[in-house]
């Protein structure tokens, strides 16, 4: 009467056309015991209706024409008997005995002593029967149809019991609406529309804190930066580092300490047996029983000696002894510098050796006064200059002074800074780029006079000169400083004439402003040498020639 059902619809398939489905509905359970009686079997049909679980009784089924045959998704029934064929047990899991026909006659009497037998109805012990309604309902065998496999979950299911079978899952219908085509499509479009925003939200950050480091680091790839290829080592002998190669192993740092008060200068080396030129205020600390300790450049060090010093001059000579290897630095001729010239200072400025500077002469024969810290004017320091921009500090003194070619041209001695360090609160005393060096031609006599004698001489006029005059020139003395005569009788001044009160304006053609001016430009000579000097007296100039004479210095 109708098409197979080609899904096999569980439980129970496209109903026949003569009667309607039975509704799926769970038999009432009262309590245990007491429970709904089977469905009653249809004499005609040997087929039970669906219980009401309302009534608790099953409806007496209609006298209808058998059908012809089951659909083939339900299997085959058996042929119905009215009198042979018991009705199907009922479902195993609600605990329901088979109706017994009354035409069979009644139950067997119980044997004696045994419990009395239920009576028809409601029983607690289930009866053998098909595991699932479905199949019982529908004549169903409880063994799967050849070829179908044995966990099929449409037939162990059962959707009254509260927990599914192995395997089976969870066929029930929740109720909820399903949703239709449509709207499907727009929740996937919704979906796609959602992940590419989130996906373009993240791809934002991400591409932020990537630019970010990118921006910092320069990348993520290992960085190499650029180098030049190594260059040789050696320099161009008449460059700063070929100087400074060439000068380094000669250049020393003394470390002077004494009763009251230590400090640290340079010198370098004169000759190979040792003696070593300095400043003499670089020694002055030590006096008679302080210590000298000599530094090599290489790191060396050795015990120096005082062999002589001078004050006028701000010259010493210090001698090491046990020292092999020794390398004299070549001593130039401080005559023919010019302003301009190129020079190297080396020193050891705030006790930092090997220090290497340069710049220039920015000048020539600066007369230049130093020292005169005891009051008496007897540790002044009388230069006749070269003045360089090449940075000094305190600690360059004694150290060489040199030229393009690495000589030394003189000997660097004095700074003009911007304070006169007497407060050392406020700041110590640096360069400016004013620095001062003992010219080497009178480094270099004193020096042998040293090394020889262990005293220098001073070239002298034999007058006395009046410091106090503020007018230009050197004005001499109407009086002795000891109270003697103010031009020393048989003297060099008084062989050429030069009486008291004459103003010496002149000095080989140099003008002289004042009395230290003076004194610079003589000492800048030889005991012996010629000067023509610049006399004026009462208002008339006159020249006057002399020939300078020699004292011993301190």
């Amino acid at each position: 009467m109708h098409d197979p059902d080609a899904y096999s619809t569980p439980p129970y398939g496209e109903p026949g056309p003569w009667a309607p489905a039975p509704p799926v509905q769970h038999p009432a359970v009262a309590s245990p015991g007491h429970l709904t009686p089977p469905p009653a079997v249809s004499p005609h049909l040997g087929q039970a209706s669906a219980a009401s679980p309302h009534l608790g009784q099953a409806p007496t089924a209609p006298h209808l024409t058998p059908p012809p045959a089951a659909p083939s998704h339900l299997g085959q029934a058996p042929d119905a008997s009215p009198h042979l064929t018991p009705p199907p047990a009922a479902p195993s899991h609600l605990g329901q005995a088979p109706a017994v026909p009354s035409h069979l006659g009644p139950a067997p009497a119980p044997a004696p002593g045994s419990a009395p037998a239920p009576a028809p109805g409601p029983s607690l012990q289930s009866a053998p029967g098909p595991a699932n309604a479905t199949e019982a309902a529908a004549g169903q065998p409880l063994d799967p149809a050849p070829g179908e496999p044995a966990s099929d979950p449409w037939r162990r299911y059962d959707p009254w019991s509260p927990t599914p079978l192995a395997g089976a899952g969870v066929l029930h219908q929740t109720g909820a609406a399903v949703p239709s085509a449509a709207q499907r499509r727009r929740k996937v479009r919704k979906g796609i529309v959602g992940g590419a925003l989130a996906l373009a939200l993240v791809s934002g950050v991400l591409g932020g804190l990537v630019g970010a480091h990118l921006e910092r680091n320069g990348g993520f790839e290992h960085v190499e930066l650029p180098q030049a290829a190594a260059e040789p080592t050696g320099r161009a002998a008449d460059s700063v580092a070929g100087i400074a190669a060439r000068a380094l192993p000669s250049v020393v740092t003394l470390h002077v300490s004494g009763s009251e008060e230590s400090g640290t200068g340079t010198g370098f080396v004169l000759d190979t047996r040792g003696h070593i030129l300095t400043n003499d205020h670089v020694v002055e600390p030590a006096g008679d029983g302080g210590e000298i300790t000599v530094v090599f450049n290489g790191g060396q060090t050795a015990e120096g000696k005082v062999v002589g010093r001078d004050s006028g001059y701000d010259l010493a000579v210090v001698k090491v002894s046990g020292v092999s290897g020794l390398a004299p630095l070549t001593l130039g001729n401080s005559d023919g510098v010019q302003v301009g010239d190129p020079v190297v200072a080396i020193g050891a400025p705030f006790d930092l050796e090997g220090t290497v500077t340069s710049g220039i002469i920015s000048a020539k024969e600066r007369p230049i006064t130093a020292g005169g810290e005891s009051g008496d004017g007897s540790d002044v320091s009388y230069v006749d200059a070269l003045q360089t921009d090449a940075p000094i500090n305190p600690g360059n003194s004694g150290g060489p002074l040199l030229d393009a070619h690495g000589r030394v041209i003189g000997i660097n001695s004095a700074i003009r800074s911007a304070t006169d360090g007497s407060d050392p609160e406020n700041g110590q005393v640096g360069s400016i780029g004013l620095g001062f060096a003992i010219p080497i031609n009178q480094g270099k006599r004193v020096a042998e006079e040293l090394i020889n004698t262990g005293r220098a001489t001073h070239p002298v006029i034999g007058i006395t000169l009046d410091m106090d005059y503020t007018g230009d020139g050197a004005r001499v003395g109407t009086k002795g400083g000891d109270g003697g005569a103010p031009v020393s009788p048989g003297g060099p001044g008084d062989l050429a004439g030069i009486e008291p009160g004459d103003v010496i304006t002149e000095v080989d053609g140099q003008r002289v402003h004042s009395g230290d001016e003076l004194i610079v430009k003589t000492r800048a000579h030889r005991p012996g040498d010629r000067l023509e000097l610049t006399v004026e007296r009462d208002g008339a100039e006159r020249t006057l020639s002399l020939v300078l004479g020699s004292a011993d210095g301190d």
